[in-house]
């Protein structure tokens, strides 16, 4: 039977490109390479939204942008998922967005594990596991905007890895960090180009196999 990944994150899940102010194309994106890396087994799901925080509200945002709000009516709609990806935080360290810290993005975290691990999946649908990735850091940029946005930002996102493999261990979920295998660009500090975005969906190929057992 075909396993279901569904991939839950913000603008580096997406595929924004900061060089052409686009979005990077369709094989470039990090679940698009992990979908072709597994294979027709498995059907990645490709659920990214910028700007989207993980329980936290963007109130001059043109849509809901709080990633717990979202997240149990996306669960409903593609459900049954096997393996839940949840890779957010980056844009909790905006200024004037949530707490600002790597602390509020943990707890923001945790707040979409619970949602997962209490859903109300229908038809007997067995819980799915989760694997919570930590973005890679955000780095200097002149950017101006993107580094007034982000200020103070890059320590914090430095602190995210170790405090999402904590979480990780004791909600007893999987855990990749990001920036063990890719770095943000310079452009504005905070997204990926085309090498760097594939380079994740490659990293997480194994850690999604074994947790599928495939």
């Amino acid at each position: 039977m075909t396993k279901t990944v569904l991939c839950y994150g913000d603008s580096l899940t997406w595929g924004f490109d900061a060089e052409n102010l686009g979005r990077h194309a369709f094989e470039d994106r990090w679940p698009s390479v992990l979908q072709k890396a597994l294979g027709t087994e498995v059907n990645v799901i490709a659920e990214g939204l910028n700007g989207r925080t993980t329980a936290y509200d963007d109130h001059l945002s043109d849509c809901d942008r709080n990633g717990a709000r979202i997240l149990p009516t996306l669960l409903h709609s593609h459900g049954p998922v096997d393996l839940v990806i949840i890779m957010l935080g980056t844009n909790d360290l905006k200024r004037g967005i949530g707490p600002g810290s790597a602390v509020g993005a943990v707890k923001g975290v945790e707040r979409l594990v619970t949602l997962v691990r209490q859903h109300a999946w229908p038809f007997g649908y067995e819980q799915p596991e989760i694997l919570l990735v930590s973005a890679p850091h955000i780095c200097e940029t002149g950017n101006e905007m993107f580094a007034a946005m982000f200020v103070n930002a890059i320590e914090q996102s430095q602190m995210m890895g170790s405090l999402y493999r904590d979480l990780a261990d004791e909600k007893g979920c999987g855990f990749f960090d990001a920036a063990s295998v890719a770095v943000t660009t310079p452009v504005d500090g905070v997204h990926l180009d085309a090498e760097n975005t594939r380079a994740i969906g490659r990293g997480l190929e194994p850690v999604v196999r074994m947790m599928l057992g495939l």
